[in-house]
């Protein structure tokens, strides 16, 4: 019984951490609503944008580890950034930032010393200061040209002293502006698979041009072969299916396993292939995306997909090049 209601502590421990977050994040919603808060975001959004360099992120301790998170998604998202350490920036690393960046710092109290020579250095040779601070009258506050004003909000810890609901709010802000810097520089899906090219995200955003078979890979009859040739190039090839094309190599058709188990015991093999050939084969393009291909696969109940130019074929691309492109 004593595990019992030692386990039912917990959890409801938290749930209560969860609710006083989720109220940390309604104070950052309803600020952000507010004309004060909206303007500083706009501006910091059209600086950050604006940029003809990099966006130079910042902070200390847990602020910090946040810092680097916000630095990693915009770096993900199309933004040149990169993480400083304050400490390591009074003894050199302030030689990174250029004239052309912009600083974006992330400190709850505005107090934090090790940012000052960060703030001194942007002040003297003029490079723009986002500062992402509860205290808006602090030394971080008066030194940002841009000063975004995050609520006071309750510590999930029940000391109120761990940072827990304020990292939070730092987090789901910094989000905010990778998010809304995506929609400024018109980020696309294309330009997201430059930054992820291994695993199953780059996979799923990868083009059906980079999975397909082409050339000689690609099984084809011309539209007056027999049903002994098509069924010879389907044996020679992996995808049980050949493609049909006219001497301009138009797809005009598509031979199937299927297609040959339904005639062979009722027909002559030397019946001309257009005469049991699918018509209408079901085709995409090159530059589809992977993961839309996968779907038109499963929405079609087909497992090979022609790949047209138009009219013209140039690719296969079967059911088992997405498996090993980890999509599936």
């Amino acid at each position: 019984m004593k595990t019992v209601f030692l386990q039912r502590r917990h959890s409801a421990s938290a749930l209560k951490t969860l609710d006083i977050e989720l109220e940390a994040l309604q104070a950052l919603k309803t600020a952000l609503k507010g004309p004060e808060m909206r303007d500083a975001v706009d501006r910091a959004i059209q600086t950050l944008a604006a940029t003809r360099g990099r966006v130079i992120v910042t902070g200390m301790g847990k602020s910090g580890h946040i810092a680097r998170k916000i630095a990693a998604t915009m770096r993900s998202t199309g933004t040149s950034a990169l993480y400083l350490h304050p400490g390591e920036a009074s003894h050199g690393d302030l030689g990174v930032i250029t004239k052309d960046d912009v600083v974006l710092a992330i400190t709850w109290s505005g107090e934090t010393s090790e940012l000052n020579d960060i703030f001194y250095y942007c002040n003297r040779f003029g490079v723009k200061l986002i500062v992402a601070t509860s205290h808006p009258e602090s030394t971080a506050g008066r030194a940002a040209d841009i000063c975004l004003s995050m609520p006071p909000v309750r510590e999930a810890c029940p000391n109120e002293l761990a940072p827990t609901s304020s990292t939070t709010v730092q987090l789901v802000l910094g989000d905010a502006l990778a998010v809304a810097l995506i929609e400024a520089r018109g980020f696309s899906p294309s330009d997201f698979h430059v930054f992820h090219p291994g695993g199953k995200l780059g996979a799923q955003l990868a083009r059906v041009g980079q999975v397909m078979g082409t050339g000689d890979a690609v099984p084809r009859v011309s539209r007056d072969a027999s049903l002994t040739s098509a069924t010879l190039e389907m044996s020679r090839k992996r995808y049980g299916c050949t493609a049909v094309v006219d001497d301009d190599d138009k797809l005009v058709g598509a031979f199937t396993d299927g297609d040959l188990r339904r005639c062979i015991a009722v027909h002559d093999l030397n019946d001309n292939i257009g005469l049991h050939m699918s018509p209408r084969p079901v085709t995409v393009e090159a530059d589809m995306l992977v993961s839309e291909a996968l779907a038109i696969l499963n929405e079609n109940a087909v497992s090979v997909l022609f790949v047209v130019d138009g009219e013209k074929l140039v690719g296969i691309v079967h059911m088992h090049d997405l498996v090993r492109a980890s999509v599936a």
